[in-house]
Parts: C-alpha cells; sequence; structure tokens
C-alpha cells in the first residue's frame, strides 16, 4: 500500500511522533493507522501528547553569540526533572535551538515552531520537538527566547544553567578588556538581578508608582516616621479612644524609647497605622517626610537600576556605572551598556511536589 504525505500528517497529529517515525510505522505496518499506532506506542514513540499535560519547571538556559559578538541569543526550555536537564543530548538539543534562532530572525515563538528545523530539515521545530520529548521520556517546553543585535553583546551562564544573561553595548572599539567588563556585567546581572539598566529607562509613571509605594510603606511603618510626626501621631493615638489602657500606658512610660514597638501589642501598633494614614496628604507636603521618602527612593533606585549598583567585584563603593566609564576611558573607547536579558530556570512556574510515598501508597490503596 502507498504512503501518503497525509497518512504521515495523520499519524503525526495522533500520536505525536516524529514524521520519519510514521514513515516507518506504517510502511511496517502497511498502512494500517491503528496497527501504526501500535507500533509507535511499543516502541515508546506515540507518548508526546500525553507527556505535554506534566509540569515542566527544571530545564536549562542557554545563550549563543555569533563569531562577530554583534547578535546573541537566550533561550529557555524546560524539563520535568533535573536529571533530565543534566542529560548531554537535552542540553546538545537546546544549544541547537538557541543556534537556529540566533541564526535567523523570528517574528515570535509561533514562526520558530513552525519553521523547518535546522537538526531534522524533515520535520518543522515543533514536530521535531514532539520527537525529543518521545526520544527523551519527559514533557519539555520551549518556555522563551529573546535575542539582541548591536555593537558588542557577551553572554555569561551560572550555576550549569540555571541562570543567563545576555549583554548589549554601545562600544566603538571591542577589545579583550571590553569584552571581560562585558561578561562582568553579565556576572552582576545574574547575581543582582536589576529591572533597568538605568533610570532614564523608567517611564515618569513608573517613578511615580515607586514613589507611591514607598509613601504608603512609610505611612504604615510608623516606628520609621521622622520623630516630630511620630510623636503627633502618639499624642494623637493617647488622646483618643481607639488604643487600648494598657498601650496608652506604654506610650507614656517609653514614648522616647527606641523599642516602643517592641512593647506595643499588635493592635496597638494598628491604630498607630490607622492614625498616620489619615495624615497622608499632610505627610506628601512634609519637608522632613519627603527627605525620607526620597531617601528610600534613591535607595531603591540603586537596588533595581544595574549602573546604580553597587560593583560587586569593586573593593570600594564603586558602582557598575562608574566601573563601565573607567574602562572606556582607559580603553580610549566609546563603551555604554545599552540593554541585557536574565533568564532564570523555571521562575514564575509552579514546580511539582513530588511525594513518592504517598503515590505509592496511593497505588497499593487503589
Amino acid at each position: 500500500m502507498a504512503i501518503t504525505a497525509k497518512d504521515v500528517k495523520d499519524l503525526r497529529e495522533m500520536t505525536g511522533a516524529g514524521m520519519m517515525d510514521c514513515k516507518k510505522a506504517l510502511a511496517e505496518t502497511d498502512g494500517d493507522v491503528q496497527a501504526a499506532v501500535e507500533f509507535l506506542r511499543k516502541k515508546g514513540l506515540a507518548t508526546a501528547e500525553k507527556k505535554a499535560g506534566r509540569i515542566a519547571a527544571e530545564g536549562i538556559v542557554t545563550t549563543v553569540v555569533s563569531d562577530d559578538a554583534k547578535k546573541a541569543t537566550i533561550i529557555e526550555v524546560n524539563s520535568e526533572t533535573d536529571f533530565v536537564a543534566k542529560n548531554e543530548v537535552f542540553q546538545n538539543y537546546v544549544n541547537g535551538l538557541a543556534t537556529q534562532i540566533n541564526n535567523n530572525d523570528y517574528a515570535d515563538m509561533a514562526a520558530f515552531l513552525a519553521a523547518t528545523s535546522d537538526i531534522d530539515s524533515s520535520a518543522t521545530v515543533e514536530e521535531h520537538h514532539k520527537a525529543m520529548v518521545a526520544k527523551i521520556g519527559e514533557n519539555l517546553t520551549i518556555r522563551r527566547f529573546e535575542s539582541l543585535t548591536g555593537d558588542a553583546v557577551a553572554s555569561y551562564i551560572h550555576m550549569g544553567g540555571k541562570i543567563g544573561v545576555l549583554v548589549e553595548a554601545v562600544c566603538d572599539n571591542y577589545t579583550d578588556a571590553v569584552q571581560e567588563a562585558m561578561k562582568n556585567v553579565a556576572m552582576q546581572i545574574a547575581a543582582m538581578n536589576p529591572s533597568f539598566v538605568s533610570r532614564n529607562e523608567m517611564s515618569q509613571e513608573s517613578l511615580d508608582k515607586e514613589k507611591e509605594i514607598i509613601v504608603d510603606s512609610a505611612i504604615n511603618d510608623p516606628a520609621t516616621l521622622p520623630k516630630p510626626l511620630l510623636n503627633a501621631v502618639l499624642d494623637e493615638a493617647v488622646a483618643g479612644s481607639a488604643m487600648s489602657d494598657e498601650d496608652k500606658a506604654v506610650i507614656a512610660e517609653k514614648k522616647n524609647d527606641k523599642y516602643l514597638f517592641n512593647f506595643l501589642s499588635n493592635e496597638g501598633v494598628q491604630v498607630l497605622r490607622d492614625i498616620a494614614n489619615t495624615h497622608k496628604a499632610e505627610y506628601v507636603e512634609n519637608k522632613i517626610f519627603n527627605g525620607l521618602v526620597d531617601g528610600r527612593f534613591n535607595k531603591h533606585l540603586k537596588e533595581i537600576c544595574l549602573v546604580d549598583q553597587a560593583y560587586v567585584k569593586a573593593e570600594d563603593k564603586e558602582s557598575v556605572g562608574q566601573y563601565v566609564a573607567k574602562v572606556a576611558k582607559d580603553n580610549g573607547c566609546t563603551f555604554e551598556i545599552k540593554s541585557f536579558v536574565r533568564f532564570e530556570t523555571g521562575e514564575g512556574l509552579e514546580k511539582k511536589n513530588e511525594d513518592f510515598a504517598a503515590e505509592v501508597a496511593a497505588q497499593i490503596n487503589g
């Protein structure tokens, strides 16, 4: 019986097995679809669709950089277990995916999955992926990828693929020293997980939102309010009826004690929060309170903005921005960090909590 392309396609959709495996199965069974399904099942190839429902929160992040260091790609592919993530076949597969992306331009994941696989030219990336699921025996998920293109790019992989980073720089002379500096910056990003290159990337709306959060957090932590404002809140609490007599007595005795809040009840502290919140409009106009907020705001920006962060490899208090500027000066070149991408394996995914004892017990009882 002649095997048509449609027959192979239909069998692939039914089983999730690879194209060549489906073709072979149909040839072995004289085109009998049901027998071909059984053939694939016996070979362990018709399992990809079933595996696709299982949680894949392990895996690895891999990066690939072009030879001219002007384009780089980062990809995360998830597996069910860390054991598979350490498998050389799996790692080579992920590296192959990253290489294909880096050698091409795909608008999104859908376009990449629909493209012809560089690993198996007889299949699309998605079709070959299903074959890999069957081969490896676990659900695998191509979760995300991103590419950077610029004057210079560099990458860094941490903990064997648990964290991956790409860095793009504006640079007119990509020396060995600049390359090393970019690698160091990538390590900084892996360790400190900034959100932005600099505060210039943040919209005014984002800046206003961050400041609003700091204002609210300061008001809801009355112990940290400037002393004049805190004393006014304490006086109002003592004069009011919401606070218990016990807490009022504590305030009367320890008002100037820096450990005052250790002696107040949770209910008493909540009363102080409530009072402070009624004065929010007044506080945002207060010079002392604004000084407190600005200090916290600037500290927060130094934590989330890469160039403002303290450079972890510096012996002094040099920032990342100062380190990059020094490298540029020492090498007589233009060198600025433009963008970065940081992937952490499984971030945001719910990991499966295996309880093998309970699973065995359930099977026995079942």
